[in-house]
């Protein structure tokens, strides 16, 4: 594996663990970040003795969504299409199931973590927040490819109420967002003994199963999300795309447009 410094990845057996690692921004990721996990991803998919990956934040937030100076910037596409720009979540790169495990904040594009997950369980610490249209972004993927898992009530409030809306561990395994909640010193080890029981399982078996769900799961999302990432590129030019992130980084109240 190659060496990084926005994660830290660990191998047990047949389970990898890869760890956000920049607790002093919630885990936010740069592009650095996006980097090296696109490039893990890309290794980890040659590797047949993975049978399941774990993912998980350090300190005390999950994925705070992406990191303000790349907002705050003029933005510009991570590829050529959804699949580029998603590249940094595992569950569309690999055919291994992935277990998301959230211990903190998971705000915004940290949701895509969520989304992506075979299976997404969370500390009692844990909350969840889409603040997207609160900094002048549109929300265009994450409530899409939730859609399956929320219902459209829930989500039309984590999208349209931004920062106002927040879901604490328990509402979101109410709602379906996680399938589980334990206490905070037992995230970790729960996530690992779900993924030994994975792993003690078929591989072929499960590999040909997870792909008949994830070819569903694509069929019907993934039109709907490629369309939303599609909203996300043309609001780019919209003034509020770029006042959100300034206001936000100068801890100011933005001046929106009227339109």
């Amino acid at each position: 594996m190659s060496e990084h410094t926005t994660i830290v990845v660990e191998r047990a057996e047949h389970v990898l663990t890869v760890t956000l690692n920049r607790p002093a921004q919630r885990n936010a990721f740069d592009w650095a970040m996006r980097r090296e996990l696109e490039q893990l991803w890309a290794e980890t998919r040659r590797d047949d003795d993975v049978r399941c990956v774990v993912v998980t934040g350090a300190g005390d937030g999950f994925c705070a969504g992406a990191d303000v100076g790349m907002l705050s910037d003029a933005r510009e596409a991570a590829g050529f299409g959804l699949d580029d720009e998603i590249a940094l979540v595992p569950g569309r790169q690999l055919m291994v199931p992935v277990i998301v495990a959230v211990n903190g904040v998971c705000a915004g594009g940290g949701l895509h973590f969520v989304a992506d997950a075979d299976i997404a369980i969370a500390s009692e610490k844990a909350w969840f927040t889409d603040p997207h249209v609160s900094v002048g972004q549109v929300s265009g993927i994450e409530p899409v490819s939730l859609a399956l898992r929320v219902p459209m009530s829930a989500l039309y409030r984590l999208a349209l109420l931004g920062r106002a809306e927040r879901w604490d561990a328990h509402q979101a395994r109410e709602l379906g967002l996680v399938s589980e909640v334990v206490p905070a010193d037992q995230l970790l080890g729960r996530a690992h003994e779900l993924a030994a029981a994975i792993a003690a399982s078929s591989p072929a078996a499960v590999r040909a199963t997870r792909e008949m769900m994830r070819r569903f799961e694509n069929n019907v999302l993934g039109p709907w999300m490629a369309a939303g990432w599609d909203a996300v590129q043309v609001h780019w030019a919209h003034p509020d795309s770029q006042e959100g992130p300034r206001a936000f980084a100068e801890r100011r109240e933005p001046k929106w447009e009227n339109c």
